[in-house]
């Protein structure tokens, strides 16, 4: 049998092919759903950690930090690793390295193991997260499948972070919080066994050698980038411990371009991001995944606070959301991208998130779910459909099979250091508006309570502001037309 998913093969086997791509974008998925759900399922559980486990709300950031470190600086390394040593293979050393990160980090007895684990899940989802899209990438190469595989993947990684919310809930109170940890034993399982039946990979070309000066810059710039914007929740962005990292980061990552452009075989090659419509898509994931912390962490602190909401509630309250990210990613952006790119469909999307947003700033003390929340998610839901299954695809359209892998590292890069910049910001928004509301004012409940609501009003209409920044830059950058579907194409053509 070949290994390569893309060869002619004979009429007869035509339709067998084709379901075992389907079979693999399955495992893909769920692979997937495990890195995306982890992002805020173990939010859900950190307060009842927290309480069992005994440490203080520093320790708690860091169980959130400590995963983003590792990941968001590794991710490149683990996408030109995929690229070199084989994307299957990377894929399934991620996910049983995932799966152990979560079985020590549910076994934990103090913070010190919670947080190496977490940076262990981090650090085995870079190796994971890339080899799953660049396989995806290399499997579905014919249009009109590649728009339905990547329709179907964008709305996992649109939705996700909202079932994280749900499994969270349901596993914190019924079973334990260290079940939110140890279900990705399961997931990762069933994907690996999928791995093994129904993923193909195509045979390893390792051409030179990795570049380890620009992998020591690109992990040590983004670590400190993450770092600092991690301290600028809890610090403010005036502290040493804040501006010193980020500062330091960026000169680094100026360093890892400086030394990209000059090495024969880099880590980052700059024809990856140089593509206008590649260039598009890691722009618009990355303010736009600022723009998604307004939703996800704002709306669950309004839910819970201002509606009283339990864990399980909070969790269903974003199912309509989801399904309607799921709607407009599996038809509208599976339809639409083969025939006419992302040009219209990123810009139309990221505008319906921001007038979602908007509508959720009318939210008062008195509002009720179904006439104040319900429609605002909805809403938002559709917009980021469009968003995320055509950035996914554009963002490894065009590009040649050797830096697949990379290609797909970028997109996830991106969106980690969008998702930080945006929970720093939202974060450092909401506290200033809280504060500035009640100042020189004497101390009520009522008070306290109006000044949250502002504090929150004040996120969504910045949240708005990203994703109306997100829609501007889609429109600038992306070209018109089809995307350039074919991954081994000359260099004229993926330019």
């Amino acid at each position: 049998m070949s290994t390569l998913t893309d060869r002619p093969r004979p009429a007869g086997r035509e339709e067998q092919a084709s379901n075992g791509r389907w079979w693999a974008l399955v495992v893909l998925a769920l692979a997937q759903l495990m890195v995306v759900l982890d992002a805020t399922i173990v939010n859900i559980a950190l307060p009842t950690a927290q309480a069992d486990l005994g440490f203080d709300d520093a320790g708690r950031q860091w169980v959130v930090t400590g995963y983003a470190l590792a990941f968001g600086s590794l991710l490149l390394l683990g996408g030109r690793l995929s690229d070199f040593f084989g994307r299957k293979r990377m894929f399934v050393i991620g996910l049983i390295g995932f799966a152990l990160a979560s079985a020590l980090g549910g076994a934990a007895q103090n913070l010190e193991v919670l947080i190496f684990a977490r940076a262990l899940q981090g650090a085995f989802g870079a190796a994971l997260a890339p080899a799953a899209l660049s396989l995806l990438s290399t499997t579905f190469t014919e249009p009109a499948e590649r728009g339905k595989a990547f329709g179907i993947f964008g709305a996992i990684s649109g939705a996700g972070g909202g079932m994280g919310l749900l499994l969270g809930g349901v596993l914190t109170e019924y079973v334990s919080w260290r079940w939110c940890l140890y279900v990705n034993l399961v997931i990762a399982a069933i994907a690996v066994a999928g791995a093994f039946l129904k993923l193909k990979d195509e045979p390893v070309k390792a051409e030179g050698k990795i570049d380890v000066p620009g992998a020591v810059a690109a992990i040590a710039g983004l670590v400190a980038l993450v770092y600092g914007l991690a301290n600028a929740e809890t610090d403010g962005w005036t502290d040493a411990m804040t501006l010193g990292p980020i500062v330091a980061g960026l000169v680094i990552l100026g360093i890892f371009v400086a030394i990209e452009r000059r090495v024969e075989h880099p880590l980052l090659p700059m024809r990856v991001v140089l593509d206008r419509n590649r260039g598009g898509s890691y722009a618009s994931i990355a303010i736009a995944g600022a723009g998604m912390f307004g939703i996800f962490l704002f709306l669950t602190y309004y839910l819970t606070a201002i509606l009283a909401f339990t864990p399980i509630q909070t969790g269903l309250a974003f199912l309509p959301m989801l399904g309607s990210v799921m709607l407009t990613a599996t038809t509208a952006g599976t339809i639409l991208t083969p025939k006419i790119g992302p040009r219209p469909l990123v810009p139309v999307g990221a505008l319906i998130a921001a007038f979602g947003m908007l509508f959720l700033t009318q939210l008062e003390l008195d509002s009720t779910y179904v006439s104040g929340v319900l429609p605002g998610l909805i809403i938002v839901g559709l917009g980021l459909g469009l968003v995320f299954a055509p950035t996914q695809n554009a963002a490894t359209s065009g590009v040649t099979h050797s830096d697949a892998g990379v290609a797909s590292a970028m997109i996830n890069t991106v969106q980690q250091i969008g998702g930080s910049i945006g929970t720093a910001l939202l974060s450092s928004f909401a506290a200033s508006a809280a504060s500035d509301y009640m100042a020189g004012k004497t101390p009520t409940a009522q008070l306290a309570a109006e000044a949250q609501l502002q504090s929150y009003h004040t996120v969504f209409w910045w949240s708005a502001g990203f994703f109306l920044l997100a829609a501007v830059v889609a429109a600038v950058l992306f070209r018109t037309g089809p995307l350039d579907v074919d991954p081994d194409a000359p260099p004229a053509m993926a330019h």
